[in-house]
């Protein structure tokens, strides 16, 4: 399994897509934004997965990232 973090350009996006993976069956949880990450509303949603679930996010998702050892690895900008 694999931990992600999605964040947000708004605090409804991160929600919604927390309420999508949780639906799915994924184990999530929203939290704030690490500090070695940046996002303009302060919210993110951490996840658990076999892969990344990027249909599940909403489309005001800001951006992507597998994490590894308390590595940040970015996976997806919005506008990539």
């Amino acid at each position: 399994m694999n931990e992600y973090i999605a964040t947000f350009h708004t605090h409804l996006s991160a929600m919604l897509t927390f309420q999508a993976l949780q639906k799915a069956g994924f184990r999530a949880k929203m939290q704030p934004v690490p500090r070695a990450l940046s996002s303009s509303c302060g919210t993110c949603v951490r996840y658990t997965a076999e892969h990344d679930c990027r249909t599940l996010l909403d489309t005001d998702a800001e951006a992507l990232y597998l994490v590894e050892r308390n590595a940040y690895h970015p996976l997806w900008q919005n506008g990539e």
